[in-house]
Protein backbone atom coordinates (compact mmCIF):
# COMPACT_ATOMS: atom_id res chain seq x y z
CA UNK A 1 0.00 0.00 0.00
CA UNK A 2 1.19 3.75 -0.49
CA UNK A 3 2.09 5.85 2.06
CA UNK A 4 -0.79 8.53 2.05
CA UNK A 5 0.64 12.09 3.35
CA UNK A 6 -1.57 13.57 6.30
CA UNK A 7 -4.35 16.02 4.27
CA UNK A 8 -6.16 18.76 6.35
CA UNK A 9 -9.60 17.98 4.09
CA UNK A 10 -8.71 13.91 4.12
CA UNK A 11 -9.07 14.26 7.99
CA UNK A 12 -12.41 16.26 7.72
CA UNK A 13 -13.94 13.70 5.66
CA UNK A 14 -13.07 10.77 8.03
CA UNK A 15 -13.96 12.90 11.00
CA UNK A 16 -17.48 13.37 9.13
CA UNK A 17 -18.06 10.27 8.21
CA UNK A 18 -17.51 8.68 11.76
CA UNK A 19 -19.85 11.20 13.33
CA UNK A 20 -22.52 10.50 10.62
CA UNK A 21 -25.49 8.00 10.58
CA UNK A 22 -26.50 8.45 7.62
CA UNK A 23 -24.42 6.88 5.30
CA UNK A 24 -23.61 9.90 2.83
CA UNK A 25 -22.84 9.49 -0.49
CA UNK A 26 -19.53 11.09 -2.21
CA UNK A 27 -21.59 14.53 -3.73
CA UNK A 28 -23.10 14.78 -0.52
CA UNK A 29 -19.68 14.76 1.49
CA UNK A 30 -18.68 17.25 -0.82
CA UNK A 31 -21.38 19.36 -0.13
CA UNK A 32 -20.98 19.28 3.92
CA UNK A 33 -17.10 20.13 3.46
CA UNK A 34 -17.11 22.59 0.77
CA UNK A 35 -18.24 25.52 2.93
CA UNK A 36 -15.24 24.95 4.82
CA UNK A 37 -12.82 24.20 2.37
CA UNK A 38 -13.62 26.12 -0.60
CA UNK A 39 -11.25 24.98 -3.06
CA UNK A 40 -12.68 21.50 -2.28
CA UNK A 41 -13.37 19.27 -5.94
CA UNK A 42 -15.56 16.53 -6.27
CA UNK A 43 -12.68 14.84 -7.39
CA UNK A 44 -11.08 15.51 -4.52
CA UNK A 45 -13.57 13.83 -2.59
CA UNK A 46 -13.59 10.89 -4.69
CA UNK A 47 -10.16 10.11 -4.43
CA UNK A 48 -9.89 10.52 -0.51
CA UNK A 49 -12.89 8.34 -0.22
CA UNK A 50 -11.18 5.61 -2.40
CA UNK A 51 -8.08 6.00 -0.27
CA UNK A 52 -9.66 5.92 3.39
CA UNK A 53 -11.52 2.54 1.71
CA UNK A 54 -8.05 0.90 0.96
CA UNK A 55 -6.81 1.81 4.34
CA UNK A 56 -9.77 0.22 6.07
CA UNK A 57 -10.53 3.66 7.77
CA UNK A 58 -14.33 3.48 6.02
CA UNK A 59 -16.46 1.19 4.05
CA UNK A 60 -18.11 1.17 0.88
CA UNK A 61 -22.07 0.52 2.07
CA UNK A 62 -23.86 -0.20 -1.37
CA UNK A 63 -24.93 1.88 -4.79
CA UNK A 64 -28.17 3.68 -3.57
CA UNK A 65 -29.98 5.43 -6.89
CA UNK A 66 -26.31 5.58 -8.59
CA UNK A 67 -24.33 6.24 -5.92
CA UNK A 68 -22.01 4.88 -4.08
CA UNK A 69 -22.77 5.20 0.06
CA UNK A 70 -20.00 5.35 2.56
CA UNK A 71 -20.23 4.24 6.16
CA UNK A 72 -17.37 5.68 8.73
CA UNK A 73 -18.59 2.49 11.31
CA UNK A 74 -16.07 -0.24 10.42
CA UNK A 75 -16.15 -2.85 13.14
CA UNK A 76 -18.68 -5.44 11.87
CA UNK A 77 -21.65 -4.67 11.15
CA UNK A 78 -24.80 -5.21 8.49
CA UNK A 79 -26.86 -2.80 6.82
CA UNK A 80 -30.56 -2.15 5.42
CA UNK A 81 -31.34 -0.34 2.46
CA UNK A 82 -34.78 0.64 1.46
CA UNK A 83 -35.72 -0.10 -1.96
CA UNK A 84 -38.04 2.77 -1.99
CA UNK A 85 -36.57 5.98 -0.34
CA UNK A 86 -32.34 4.61 -0.45
CA UNK A 87 -32.21 5.38 3.36
CA UNK A 88 -29.32 3.12 4.61
CA UNK A 89 -29.65 1.81 8.42
CA UNK A 90 -27.47 0.30 10.71
CA UNK A 91 -28.40 -3.44 11.72
CA UNK A 92 -26.16 -5.85 14.59
CA UNK A 93 -24.15 -8.49 13.15
CA UNK A 94 -25.52 -11.60 12.75
CA UNK A 95 -23.42 -14.17 11.52
CA UNK A 96 -24.18 -16.64 9.26
CA UNK A 97 -22.60 -19.70 11.23
CA UNK A 98 -19.25 -20.78 13.39
CA UNK A 99 -16.94 -20.45 10.62
CA UNK A 100 -19.04 -19.73 7.50
CA UNK A 101 -16.95 -17.83 5.16
CA UNK A 102 -14.08 -20.86 6.37
CA UNK A 103 -15.57 -22.96 5.67
CA UNK A 104 -16.72 -21.28 2.26
CA UNK A 105 -13.29 -20.74 1.32
CA UNK A 106 -12.18 -24.20 1.56
CA UNK A 107 -14.87 -25.43 -0.81
CA UNK A 108 -14.40 -22.90 -3.17
CA UNK A 109 -10.95 -22.45 -3.21
CA UNK A 110 -10.82 -18.61 -2.26
CA UNK A 111 -9.46 -17.25 0.84
CA UNK A 112 -12.47 -15.12 2.70
CA UNK A 113 -11.27 -11.66 3.84
CA UNK A 114 -14.30 -9.99 5.09
CA UNK A 115 -17.95 -10.57 5.01
CA UNK A 116 -20.65 -8.37 4.64
CA UNK A 117 -24.60 -8.28 4.22
CA UNK A 118 -27.11 -6.21 3.31
CA UNK A 119 -30.62 -6.59 3.55
CA UNK A 120 -32.93 -4.94 1.19
CA UNK A 121 -36.80 -4.11 1.20
CA UNK A 122 -38.88 -1.09 1.98
CA UNK A 123 -38.48 0.84 5.58
CA UNK A 124 -40.88 0.98 8.13
CA UNK A 125 -41.96 4.77 6.81
CA UNK A 126 -42.63 3.61 3.05
CA UNK A 127 -43.95 0.44 4.37
CA UNK A 128 -46.40 2.12 6.15
CA UNK A 129 -47.60 4.48 3.30
CA UNK A 130 -49.12 3.20 -0.11
CA UNK A 131 -47.47 4.60 -3.49
CA UNK A 132 -50.23 7.55 -3.45
CA UNK A 133 -49.02 8.69 0.17
CA UNK A 134 -51.94 7.19 1.80
CA UNK A 135 -51.49 5.07 4.86
CA UNK A 136 -51.71 1.45 4.14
Amino acid sequence: MAIVRQSKKRDAMLAFLRTTTRHPSADQVYRRLKPEYPDLSLATVYRNLGQLCEQGLIKRVGTVDGQERYDGEVRPHSHFICNRCGSILDLPWVSPGEDWAGQLSVQYGFRAESLESIVRGLCKDCKDFNIGGKKS
